[in-house]
């Protein structure tokens, strides 16, 4: 059976080249490279021209039958109150994360002003540490969360070292690409949905 965790990993990223994959799932390249070769051989991924990799119309049925079975063995009202905790420190992440994109005045952030850099760094340092205990609580009971938490941990490692390209560069796994996609986990471990989400103001 293809691996829950790289199909889900592939389906987030859209497309996704297989270092990527080993540097989300934290695993080992052989290891890695078997579950894909195992995937690709159900069906449920194909290699692009680019040698990047994608889901299939069987890998996104196969995955969305997955999901349904590990959301239907959590205990409901359990994640559903951790993800409203979640949600308070999300509305606070969103604003942080436009900060660092832009200015008080809305114009860009040229990131010339190591100031105001540091003031946002550390917020987003703050939100971790109320994030953590979350995330702690739902690893406990989606065991896969918790790389979620190794994840968020490593990229404020790597921003608070001085490459501030993982706060919120797309494709690599910035803070702000592992919040998305933890975001993403919870909804769907809630039985909501990204659309009713949205609606309501709180997707990332």
């Amino acid at each position: 059976m293809t691996d829950l965790r790289l199909l889900r990993t592939v389906a987030l990223k859209g497309r996704v080249d297989i270092d990527q994959v080993v540097t989300t799932l934290g695993a080992d390249a052989g290891t890695v490279g078997g579950l894909v070769d195992d995937a690709v051989s159900a069906g449920h991924l194909v290699r692009t021209p680019q040698d990047l990799l994608r889901t299939t119309k069987e890998g996104r049925e196969a995955l969305a039958a997955a999901l349904a079975d590990e959301r239907a063995r959590l205990d409901a009202d359990a994640i559903r109150a951790l993800y409203e905790e979640f949600s308070v420190v999300n509305a606070e992440a969103k604003a942080i994360f436009t900060a660092w994109q832009l200015n008080p005045d809305g114009t860009p952030n040229d990131h010339t002003d190591p100031g105001y850099d540091a003031d946002v760094l550390g917020r987003i340092a703050a939100e971790h540490e109320k994030v953590v205990p979350i995330l702690t609580q739902v690893a406990g009971l989606v065991p896969r969360a918790g790389r979620y938490l190794d994840r968020l941990t490593a990229a404020k490692a790597r921003f608070e070292s001085g490459d501030h390209t993982f706060v919120t560069k797309p494709i690599i796994d910035s803070y702000h690409t592992v919040w998305f996609e933890l975001h993403e986990d919870l909804i769907g471990w809630a039985g909501l949905t990204r659309a009713a989400e949205a609606a309501a103001g709180r997707a990332t």
